[in-house]
């Protein structure tokens, strides 16, 4: 059976036309032009992505992010029509875990719809110690098979993605892991230099594990470099 994906956009050609590659791709789909909808359809039944608008007529699509967010674990993939670099980070650090602006080529959104549900699915980061499952570093417990991460007793809720970042940086312990190398472990796809995806990731979960960002336990920044845990 297909994924269960939601699609949230009050342009109805658009969310048309991106109903019908999606579900040429086997996937059910579950269409809104609103948040209020939006919301009663990730409360009712059991998705596997989200794909979100950041202009809707009752929440913006950044708000509504936050708020599955609270319960969900889901990737969520977020459209928008402005291109400038802020937007892109307020989406991901509110937890979204991909951006696409528009207008874009359909393909390449259920190309990245894929990348996503591969990422959720199987949990793999990719890259070293494929062979280890469970890794404990002062604390900080994370386990591949049961893809849990703990720390100090306390489970964090880290989205798929989040914890694909934090088990590459544990399987590469002692060594300064740079932002392409990161990004293209964990996303898969080729590092642009101007690309602040995994600053935006790494803020997102130093805040997930109570990090002071100055001055952080866990996730360094070697500066210039890339990061690091020790």
């Amino acid at each position: 059976m297909g994924a269960e994906i939601l699609i949230v956009d009050d342009e109805a050609a658009i969310a048309d036309l991106v109903e019908v590659y999606l579900k040429n791709e086997g996937y059910t789909v579950h269409k809104f032009d609103n948040a209020a909808d939006a919301l009663a359809c990730v409360e009712r039944d059991a998705l596997d992505l989200a794909i979100l608008d950041v202009m809707l007529p009752d929440m913006d699509g950044f708000t509504l992010c936050q708020k599955i967010r609270e319960r969900h674990l889901f990737p969520i993939l977020m459209l928008t029509a402005k291109v400038e670099d802020m937007d892109k980070i307020t989406g991901l650090t509110l937890g979204a875990d991909d951006y696409i602006t528009k207008p874009f080529n359909p393909l390449e959104l259920v190309a990245r719809v894929k990348t996503q549900l591969r990422r959720y699915t199987r949990y793999n980061p990719g890259g070293g110690g494929e062979s280890v499952q469970d890794y404990d570093i002062r604390g900080l417990q994370i386990s591949k098979a049961t893809h849990k991460c703990v720390l100090f007793g306390e489970e964090l809720a880290l989205t798929p993605l989040e914890f694909s970042i934090l088990w590459y940086l544990c399987s590469r312990q002692g060594k300064v892991v740079s932002s392409e190398e990161l990004f293209e472990r964990v996303w898969g796809e080729k590092y642009m230099d101007s690309n602040n995806t995994v600053m935006s990731h790494i803020a997102r979960l130093r805040e997930k594990m109570h990090e002071n960002s100055r001055r952080p336990k866990f996730i360094k920044t070697v500066w210039g470099v890339g990061y690091t845990i020790e």
